[in-house]
């Protein structure tokens, strides 16, 4: 952090007003002295000097040294810090105080309006959200892996993100989740992904051979991660994306949903897929 060179500046983050920081910087320069002195220093006008120190004793950041005239003597920058800070805690606790005083009018004047209004009108849960293809849908497809109880789905053109959410993959393998991957024919990707898919393949045979894996033979609307499905549409989450070819994925949006119904849904077509229209080997290109 740079050094600051004005000292008003640095004061004001105590929440000082401006003239108290102008004479407690004055002070912690100049040490004891008078408020006239103080006053003709620092050009606060002499009807205002004496409340501003006032002020500033209150805070217990100066001390007044009685006489005539009374001086005023700065505490040390460590003194001024504690004291800083212990203002800070006796405010919080006296707005605390404040606020437990009208706890119970509060609760007796809002409560029963809140209680009637979530009676009369039933909150709608967002069906989706989204986030960017890229980093942050592959954190939200580890999240996935991470979070499932029972099972995993996915469905992918060649599975190239896999490295970068494999440890999750290998720690819901570990946990007993059942992972099932529809990849697409690879007739029908390009040479480059056709040939990324088939070295995914070989790496899922050797290394997981726990993971079950089939050929779609067609060209599916979507592709994603979903987990842990229920027929009674009470749970489910999913991360995906729509296809769109003329779109690169780093242009792209995945979306969210923990909606139960929508993730049913999935689940149903991927069964459809899976035991109707796919490949239980991978077919030669």
């Amino acid at each position: 952090m740079a050094r600051r060179t004005d000292t008003t500046d640095l004061l004001e983050e105590f929440d000082l007003k401006e003239y108290e920081a102008t004479a407690l910087a004055h002070l912690l320069r100049a040490g004891r002295t008078t408020a006239p002195d103080i006053s003709n220093a620092t050009g606060i006008p002499k009807a205002r000097i004496y409340g501003v120190l006032e002020s500033l004793a209150d805070y217990g950041f100066i001390k007044v040294i009685p006489g005539r005239p009374k001086q005023y003597q700065p505490k040390s920058p460590e003194e001024i810090l504690e004291r800083t800070k212990e203002n800070r805690r006796q405010a919080y606790e006296d707005y605390c105080n404040d606020v437990d005083a009208i706890e119970s009018e509060f609760l007796e004047t809002f409560g029963p309006l809140y209680e009637q209004a979530d009676e009369d009108v039933t909150p709608t849960a967002e069906l989706f959200h989204v986030v960017d293809v890229g980093e942050p849908s592959e954190t939200e497809t580890r999240r996935l892996y991470q979070t499932a109880a029972e099972e995993v789905y996915v469905i992918t053109n060649s599975f190239a993100y896999f490295s970068a959410v494999e440890p999750a993959v290998r720690n819901a393998l570990e946990n007993g989740t059942d992972v099932s991957v529809l990849f697409l024919d690879p007739r029908l990707l390009p040479r480059e992904k056709a040939s990324a898919q088939r070295e995914r393949v070989e790496q899922l045979t050797t290394e997981y051979p726990e993971i079950a894996f089939r050929f779609s033979e067609n060209v599916l609307p979507w592709r994603g991660t979903f987990i842990d499905p229920s027929m009674d549409y009470d749970s489910g989450q999913a991360i995906f994306l729509v296809e769109e070819t003329d779109v690169p994925d780093h242009k792209r949006q995945a979306a969210l949903t923990e909606n139960g119904s929508f993730v049913a849904g999935m689940k149903r077509y991927f069964d459809l897929i899976w035991r109707y229209e796919s490949l239980e080997s991978r077919p030669s290109v």
